[in-house]
């Protein structure tokens, strides 16, 4: 169910996206029970003059290797779980591709479980 937008600098190898790719969905499976299959990515690549970003914001010392991970879910995790996302992402992608934790930026997108339409015009989370 959730929805992962990730954003980068252009022109990382294709084994490198892919396994950032990897490393938000699989932390999503291990801290948000996130179901086999419910796979639902977009990374998208950004030229230097489109991608804009504090170097030091909160003094956290970023690099032009940031990467944005956006996640909309449903609004029923606890403020534990989405801790232990956030940790899991950066211990994941800090291990493969080699990310620095300085250069995860993680944002939950809440919404309502009637939100989410996966096909055909229906709210399958809708009871």
């Amino acid at each position: 169910m959730p929805l992962a937008r990730i954003s980068l600098r252009r022109g990382k190898p294709a084994p490198y996206r892919k396994s950032i790719l990897e490393g938000v969905y699989q932390a999503l499976r291990e801290t948000f029970n996130v179901p086999d299959g419910d796979r639902f990515m977009i990374l998208t690549e950004h030229d230097q003059d489109d991608f804009v970003y504090d170097p030091n914001y909160l003094g956290i010392p970023r690099s032009d290797d940031l990467v944005y991970v956006q996640l909309t879910v449903s609004n029923t995790r606890s403020v534990e779980q989405k801790q232990n996302l956030y940790r899991r992402i950066v211990e994941k992608l800090t291990a493969n591709p080699g990310l620095r934790p300085e250069d995860i930026f993680i944002n939950l997108v809440e919404v309502l479980p009637a939100n989410w339409s996966f096909g055909h015009g229906d709210a399958q989370y809708v009871k």
